[in-house]
């Protein structure tokens, strides 16, 4: 584990570039400036960029370093390392073999992965899921979780899939892409129409009939609750439609996953105020034409911010149980549950750490 990777937190403003060694950030961040197509720039300064901000990076490791790992928007071929069309990123079009093209200059292996993919991942090695089984573990119950759905909401709506210790491949680079999922209110729109900062902001345009578009999601949360003049009505049934959206997407999710959420995001931070709506949205149960209800899933969904949740999460249902013609017993929980809380890391620390243990795992296997 004395392995040093590079890391590289790629967006379309700032390069912001790093190193860790024993799952710890070992220097400062080196931040460089997207070069930008609006600004005169061309792919090669955008590449010039990147291979500068390593090497700064390299000059200031007090050894030398193991692997590149980072995360990229996509499209992409992750295992290849090469880039495809990006809406963020325009200069990237017709597919750039980046990952090869660093391999080549500094002589290391070179990893690319989506950044919902990381930022599980990072959650699931040393943040929110080992916070949970921790604490299943100081109460004795012998309930464990291997498996985890990491989402962030931002700009746009991305996840990421962990299950036992493994980020889940895909065969296309594309999975956990929930962001395609079919928006709850308009099923014709993308789910992020209802879960992103942009929607956020037309959200609460439409509920006040405010014209009003510099009011960011953090003025919308502050109004809804009390803290800034505005239409408090409208900042709550905005964030009420955005929980109940993301509500909808999470449990179409879980049903395939079936394991704890961990949120992420700038707007994860306004969770206080959605949590509770998009936790009961996931356990709103179906009616049948035969005038029955069905619940919403196979399992309960808790809410690991709220207090009262928590402790019933953690309780389960313990039984012991004997073993036929024996003297022996089973300790077991039936309870079928999981669980959703938000980040333990910092969505940005959590992607870095996840890109450090990918790297280090694959290292491992190579």
């Amino acid at each position: 584990m004395n392995d040093i990777v590079m890391t590289l937190d790629a967006g379309g403003t700032n390069f912001v570039f790093s190193a860790y060694q024993n799952a710890k950030e070992i220097i400062g961040h080196v931040h460089l400036k997207t070069p930008k197509k609006e600004n005169g720039a061309v792919l090669e300064d955008v590449l010039n960029t990147i291979v500068k901000g390593f090497k700064m990076v390299e000059e200031k490791l007090p050894g030398k370093p193991t692997a590149i790992s980072f995360s990229f928007p996509g499209p992409a071929e992750y295992e290849l390392g090469i880039i495809g069309d990006l809406q963020n990123l325009p200069l990237f079009r017709g597919g750039v073999a980046l990952g090869p093209m660093l391999q080549n200059i500094f002589g290391i292996p070179v990893f690319i992965n989506n950044d919902g993919d990381l930022f599980a991942y990072g959650e699931a090695m040393g943040g929110f899921l080992q916070h949970i089984n921790q604490k299943l573990e100081t109460i004795g119950s012998p309930k464990r979780f291997k498996n985890l759905l990491g989402v962030t909401f931002g700009s746009g709506f991305g996840g990421g899939i962990v299950t036992d210790g493994k980020i889940y491949p895909g065969d296309n680079s594309a999975q956990g892409e929930i962001n395609r999922f079919c928006d709850k209110f308009n099923t014709d729109f993308s789910i992020e129409e209802s879960t992103s900062i942009k929607a956020i902001k037309r959200m609460y345009r439409e509920f006040s009939g405010s014209n009003d578009e510099s009011l960011e999601p953090k003025d919308i949360f502050d109004i809804a609750e009390g803290n800034k003049p505005g239409d408090a009505i409208a900042a709550k049934a905005t964030f009420k439609k955005f929980a109940e959206a993301a509500g909808m997407a999470l449990a179409n999710a879980a049903s395939l996953t079936d394991g704890l959420i961990v949120i992420g995001g700038g707007l994860a931070n306004a969770y206080p105020i959605f949590m509770n709506d998009m936790v009961a949205e996931m356990n709103k149960p179906f009616h049948t034409n035969a005038g029955e209800d069905i619940t919403r899933m196979e399992v309960s969904v808790f809410n690991l911010e709220d207090e009262k949740d928590m402790k019933k999460f953690l309780k389960g249902d313990v039984r012991t149980v004997k073993v036929p013609f024996s003297d022996k017993t089973i300790t077991y929980d039936p309870m079928k549950r999981i669980g959703v809380g938000v980040t333990r890391l910092g969505t940005e620390n959590a992607i870095s750490l996840g890109a450090y243990y990918y790297a280090v795992n694959r290292l491992n296997l190579e």
